[in-house]
């Protein structure tokens, strides 16, 4: 379906749902009244195949313990295998309630108080607070940014590895927030150190079916024919792809054995709960049938990121913005324009808009902001015209 039919078909108004995006904002902002472009959730419908899915399961009257059946890991293994290549088996998948709860696990589970973890920044604020707040020390090594496209220090990373005896990686792929899908040449470069250094790492690819640009999602596990998968876990989730984090159902793929006994030791020790039955239920159907309201999505923010780089390459030109290949958030440096102390002065009281500040994603990055690209162009339009108004009332 073309963007206006997806738009008036799945757009909706969150106000007054206990959404945490916008009815929060109050708190979590202190002003009720802005534009909501902030948390990584979407302002569209889950496909209606998955309503559906939950409805029949409701209408069942039970919402009692349960497992996962046979049918779920089929449709996980699945949509794997086709839409990225990754063939999984099924006794390598485990499950949690989400991939920030997943990082405090795999923190906790493989490294000791003290031990060094390190992750490329700018990155997602939950990646530094899972080593921080578990007593680790928190290891960074800076993205290389050139007018606005990011890329791999491994220099930097490998002697930040070395000289700080890291035991784990966290690694994010598609990268939020600067948008990059790191190309096989870059993630062997990337696991080949890691491997030779000894540190296991931990691929984040929640994002991974939301690619905008020619960059195809690979996998951290087939990268060069597999080559690392012994020295890696994967943690990925139905929640970005179809609008589902409230159900808090996340998949995790551990191949190598000795990995994977280890994890399952470590959970027992703080998770003995069951699986979430309406999450599984809501995944497996938009696995097994929500390809084709993905796609209409994609086109969406496409959209919806075009219009934010043609207004404002146009009408602001010293605002640099990161060119998106992954995830639907948009990277913009504002510092052409706005000292970096003014930036939630200009963007916030100004521009109305709740977003996420740079800094919370690096220290380094004070002055960028990061758009939520998945929602309705409306609103999209309203922030572009919000943002090229105020710069020219500077």
């Amino acid at each position: 379906m073309d963007i206006e039919e997806f738009c008036e078909r799945y757009s909706i108004d969150r106000l007054g749902t206990n959404s945490l995006k916008w009815d929060a904002l109050d708190k979590r902002y202190g002003d009720k009244d802005l534009i909501a472009m902030w948390v990584a959730d979407m302002e569209f419908k889950t496909p209606e195949v998955v309503v559906d899915a939950m409805k029949k399961r409701i209408e069942h009257g039970i919402f009692g313990y349960s497992y996962v059946p046979d049918s779920y890991y089929e449709s996980f293994i699945t949509w794997q295998r086709k839409e990225h290549n990754y063939t999984v088996n099924k006794e390598w998948i485990r499950f949690s309630s989400g991939v920030v709860v997943s990082l405090y696990w795999f923190v906790n589970a493989f490294t000791k108080p003290g031990d060094s973890v390190i992750i490329f920044t700018p990155v997602y604020y939950p990646f530094h607070n899972a080593v921080k707040d578990n007593g680790r020390t928190l290891i960074t090594s800076e993205l290389i940014n050139t007018s606005g496209v990011y890329t791999i220090d491994f220099e930097n990373f490998e002697k930040k590895i070395i000289a700080n005896h890291v035991k784990l990686f966290i690694k994010c792929s598609p990268h939020n927030p600067v948008g990059r899908v790191w190309t096989e040449e870059e993630l062997d470069k990337v696991l080949s150190i890691c491997k030779r250094h000894d540190v296991l790492v931990v691929s984040d690819e929640i994002h991974q079916d939301i690619i905008i640009g020619e960059n195809k999602q690979i996998p951290a596990a087939i990268v060069s024919g597999g080559e690392y998968a012994d020295n890696l876990i994967t943690v990925t989730a139905p929640s970005k792809t179809f609008n589902l984090a409230g159900l808090l159902n996340c998949n995790i793929i551990i191949s190598n054995e000795e990995i994977r006994a280890k994890y399952d030791a470590y959970v027992k020790t703080v998770n003995l709960t069951e699986v979430n039955i309406m999450g599984l239920t809501a995944a497996e159907a938009a696995y097994n049938h929500g390809k084709e309201w993905l796609d209409s999505l994609l086109e969406v923010i496409r959209h919806n990121y075009n219009h934010v780089k043609n207004r404002l390459n146009k009408e602001a030109p010293k605002i640099i913005i990161t060119p998106l290949e992954g995830t639907y958030l948009a990277w913009l440096d504002l510092r052409g324009y706005i000292d970096t102390n003014d930036t939630k002065a200009f963007i916030q009281d100004k521009c109305r808009l709740a977003v996420d500040f740079g800094e919370w994603f690096s220290e380094d990055c004070k002055g960028f902001v990061r758009l939520n690209l998945a929602i309705s162009p409306k609103y999209v339009e309203k922030a572009v015209d919000n943002i090229i108004k105020n710069i020219n009332a500077l």
